[in-house]
């Protein structure tokens, strides 16, 4: 087994790292307090070619893979997890699912553009009863000639305000199972009939755009169907691999920045004449938490190496996912014991990495749903 990233993965992660401690970490605050991402940070992810970090070179991106993505996650939510999660939907749930099912038509329409952060893509798949049920989808589109009309509301959309493009899981045969009658459409945001609703005020990962999107007699051409007809929940499974890769990468990364944050404290304040650091009690915390994470970022590569090349990883994505959410709430509540009154205030970062961290274990498969899908993996 050979532990050691290769160059390309290494170079993206010293990338990444430097932009999350010059541009990120300074910034975190007020992306959360202000519920927006600066203008500056997406220029800078664009200058640094991440939003096309997975998208072949052919179209203008990277080039690169899963394991790039995975190195450049971490480091990018350690900083701010509400442009983590930006740009790991952006990749890893449009990029990837266009660059993998899409004609070359719609690889040389839409790729290019995603690569460049030109647009940013957005995947809806929720709706008000089809979270954990995925198959459950009502937004329905029916034929209409050689085209299609689209009507229905996505919820909890990530990335819904900026996007210029969206994902979306339709069903379009009612006569059938549930998950074998859904299609998967792209559909652009100036289509007539798509309105962007209501902004949801969230807990945490505030400086993310999470809204609702509804279409209204979308009308839409044959040509915006990615893949084939009524087989959408194929495209979304498949493509929710990739993403719970991403969301166990932030998990990580959130982690790694509650560990920093609790190391560097523990070495500064001082109770009973000494750095609390020099209690057993800390020590053990801190150990704990290094471990957990340690853990859980070799799962994430692990998955991200399989998916590179192109074999089964569903039980691994989960595994990782599972195991990264619950090792960042670990270590975010660690972490806030460890700073006691001062981290429970919006004086420190803290209380922030807190609430961040606790989404982790909902979006992208709640953690009793990647439980689910490794026991059924394991005993069929």
């Amino acid at each position: 087994m050979d532990f050691d990233l290769n160059e390309d993965v290494q170079m993206v992660r010293d990338m990444t790292r430097d932009f999350a401690d010059g541009d990120l970490i300074p910034r975190a605050t007020q992306h959360d307090r202000e519920g927006t991402i600066s203008k500056e940070v997406f220029e800078k992810i664009a200058e640094l070619g991440l939003w096309g970090l997975t998208i072949p070179e052919q179209f203008g991106g990277a080039g690169l893979g899963n394991e790039a993505l995975t190195a450049a996650l971490i480091e990018l939510n350690r900083g701010c997890a509400a442009t983590g999660v930006t740009l790991s939907v952006h990749n890893s749930l449009v990029g990837a699912p266009i660059n993998k099912w899409g004609t070359d038509e719609q690889k040389a329409q839409w790729l290019p553009q995603l690569a460049t952060g030109e647009i940013i893509g957005s995947y809806c798949l929720t709706e008000a009863n089809a979270g954990s049920d995925a198959a459950a989808v009502q937004t329905s589109a029916v034929r209409d000639g050689d085209g299609w009309v689209m009507n229905g509301t996505k919820l909890w959309v990530t990335n819904g305000g900026w996007a210029g493009v969206f994902l979306v899981y339709a069903r379009t045969n009612p006569d059938v199972s549930k998950a074998k009658g859904m299609s998967c459409f792209i559909v652009p945001k100036d289509t007539p009939g798509v309105r962007v609703g209501k902004t949801e005020l969230k807990a945490g990962i505030r400086g993310s755009s999470t809204t609702e999107v509804v279409f209204e007699n979308v009308k839409l051409p044959a040509s915006a169907v990615l893949g084939e007809v009524d087989s959408g929940f194929k495209v979304a499974m498949d493509t929710l691999d990739g993403g719970r890769i991403g969301i166990a990468s932030q998990a990580v990364g959130i982690g790694r920045a509650c560990l920093e944050a609790s190391i560097k404290y523990a070495g500064e304040r001082e109770q009973f004449g000494r750095p609390i650091g020099h209690f057993q009690a800390i020590q053990w915390k801190i150990a704990d938490m290094a471990s957990r994470l340690d853990a859980a970022e070799l799962l994430c590569f692990r998955a991200a190496w399989l998916r590179d090349r192109q074999r089964p990883c569903t039980r691994e994505a989960a595994q990782a996912k599972l195991t990264a959410s619950l090792a960042a709430n670990f270590a975010a509540d660690e972490c806030l014991q460890i700073h006691g009154g001062f981290g429970y205030t919006d004086h420190s970062h803290v209380e922030r990495l807190f609430r961040d961290a606790r989404i982790t274990e909902i979006y992208e498969g709640a953690t009793d749903i990647q439980r689910l899908v490794i026991a059924r993996n394991l005993m069929g």
